[in-house]
């Protein structure tokens, strides 16, 4: 489910024109699985380490009329999280990280999106939402991107690219083993591929 996103064209006519092209409010858009993906980074003694983790299901509408009024319902499977060499996996998904037996899904859903520079997702947007990780659910702020692919017309919105950054503490989700060695913080980077339903 890895999703190379080189390509980061900002949506500009087409945002802003998307309350003219005569689309219907609150699309639904399905999830291209195989072109999605979570990353978080992490360090492990002070050495950067990725991990990702694929994303199991997603229920994302767009409303057309209001893009601040668009949402998102997205959840992942933990046990099928990765993070390079088979130990460090392993000493992840264990009970003092996260839990993966006993707390295998990882759900965010948005509660609120207050949109970029002149009312456009693709010009530094934030998305408030409520992340819950190892049975415990905190407030999350992710900062939000939407492109389309290079070469599509300005108002041909139908398959867009969405990528979502953040940070958390994951002593704030009980994940606190190996404090020694692995930092607290951990960065989100989320990428998906989403086509408009129908």
């Amino acid at each position: 489910m890895s999703l190379q996103l080189s390509r980061r064209l900002l949506i500009t006519a087409g945002l802003a024109s998307w309350a003219t092209v005569g689309l219907a409010a609150s699309q639904r858009y399905e999830l291209v699985r195989e072109r999605s993906r979570v990353a978080f980074i992490f360090a492990v003694s002070g050495a950067s380490q990725t991990g990702t983790v694929p994303i199991r299901s997603a229920d994302i509408r767009v409303d057309t009329r209001n893009l601040a009024r668009s949402s998102a319902d997205v959840t992942a499977d933990i046990r099928n999280a990765r993070a390079g060499m088979l130990f460090v996996t392993q000493a992840l998904l264990s009970p003092s990280v996260l839990d993966a037996e006993n707390h295998p899904i990882v759900r965010y859903k948005s509660t609120r999106i207050t949109l970029g520079r002149a009312g456009r997702i693709s010009d530094g947007a934030r998305i408030d939402g409520e992340l819950t990780l190892r049975g415990v659910t905190r407030p999350l702020q992710l900062a939000a991107g939407l492109t389309r692919p290079a070469g599509t017309a300005p108002d041909d919105l139908s398959v867009l690219n969405i990528r979502l950054t953040g940070m958390l503490s994951r002593a704030a989700f009980g994940a606190t083993g190996y404090p020694k060695l692995v930092d607290d913080p951990v960065n989100l980077d989320i990428s998906a591929e989403i086509r408009r339903s129908g």
